[in-house]
């Protein structure tokens, strides 16, 4: 299992950047942004001085949407990196959460959200694609390689990213949870004549290293208020109850009354107090190292080819530290063990 890190682009961007470094040089495969053009600062331009101070972290947004963005201008932008830094980008799409919220714009229809992937994944691999009428290519782009992976919890968000993607993100650790979605990505796969083993399946989640977990807890509550946007448009689309979606997705948001965008990702922010205990627990991994590596085995036993981190807590050096000294290790070493 790969071991990646989710950063906010807050400024200053050389903060961010210094924690990719930091993190290539623990071990961590991946470093991973929000996307949110408003929020914070603009991730495309950072990632460009993360792939020139390191040599083999990927990088991508967690998540990026079809909306704010000229599909285009995103393919041609991964391109140029890639001819750039070599083949090191990789790109999560959505509906569309705080980018799109922010100017009170809607998610994407999964419609969209298919097409979009087509066209900027055709593009970035330097084929061929009808765009607006048009047939075009990126000439330059030959060598290019991405891959493109969908997040979304809902059956049909679902369907649509085992048919279309090259892998899946669930942005939650819970292990009934990533289960049933894992399960239904690759039958989706399957019933389309896919290869379900070809597929990437990221689990991304906060986890912080420590033993005070009262306090971990409320450093993380946010995550469970972010994931209950999603699942309010779940709840609104298919019910509470819907046949086949857990409950321990639907349930915890019923005392969920509003969400501030400007707090978005932020811990001690004051929209999550809704989110129980529990939720924190099955949705983040909190505790010592021994922990950390109980749910992870527990996670790459579902399939999981990679964990990405959610470092937006007051532990971030110690937590990045504690995965680099002790985690990852003992994953490469049971990886080895098991080859």
């Amino acid at each position: 299992m790969d071991v990646g890190i989710v950063l906010q682009t807050t400024p200053p961007a050389l903060r961010v950047v210094e924690l990719a470094k930091r993190a290539e040089s623990l071990g961590f495969s991946h470093v991973w942004t929000f996307d949110s053009h408003i929020l914070w600062e603009e991730p495309y331009v950072i990632y460009s001085q993360i792939l020139a101070e390191t040599r083999n972290v990927i990088v991508g947004p967690m998540v990026t949407n079809p909306a704010t963005r000229d599909w285009t201008v995103t393919a041609s932008t991964y391109a140029t990196l890639n001819e750039m830094y070599g083949n090191r980008t990789i790109c999560s799409m959505g509906r569309g959460d705080s980018a799109v919220r922010v100017t009170n714009g809607k998610p994407t229809t999964l419609a969209t959200m298919r097409e979009s992937i087509h066209v900027i994944r055709e593009l970035a691999n330097g084929r061929s694609v009808d765009y607006k009428g048009s047939t075009i290519t990126l000439p330059w782009a030959s060598k290019s390689r991405l891959e493109v992976l969908g997040a979304g919890y809902g059956p049909k968000a679902l369907k649509t990213i085992g048919e279309t993607c090259d892998g899946f993100v669930l942005q939650l650790a819970d292990p009934q949870i990533a289960e049933w979605t894992i399960s239904s990505v690759r039958a989706a796969a399957t019933e389309a004549g896919r290869d379900p083993d070809d597929l990437t399946i990221v689990v991304a989640a906060p986890a912080y290293v420590g033993d005070d977990v009262p306090y971990m807890r409320d450093q993380c509550r946010w995550f469970g208020g972010m994931v209950g946007n999603h699942v309010a448009d779940i709840v609104t689309r298919y019910g509470d109850q819907a046949e086949g979606i857990p409950q321990a997705l639907t349930d915890y948001i019923k005392g969920r009354e509003g969400y501030d965008y400007n707090q978005h990702g932020q811990a001690g922010n004051t929209h999550a107090d809704f989110v129980p205990d529990e939720i924190v627990d099955r949705f983040c991994i909190l505790g010592p190292p021994d922990e950390q590596l109980r749910r992870l085995h527990e996670l790459r036993d579902l399939g999981v080819d990679q964990f990405a981190i959610y470092l937006q807590h007051d532990g971030k050096d110690h937590t990045l530290l504690e995965y680099g000294e002790k985690v990852i290790p003992s994953l490469h070493e049971q990886r080895l063990a098991t080859s």
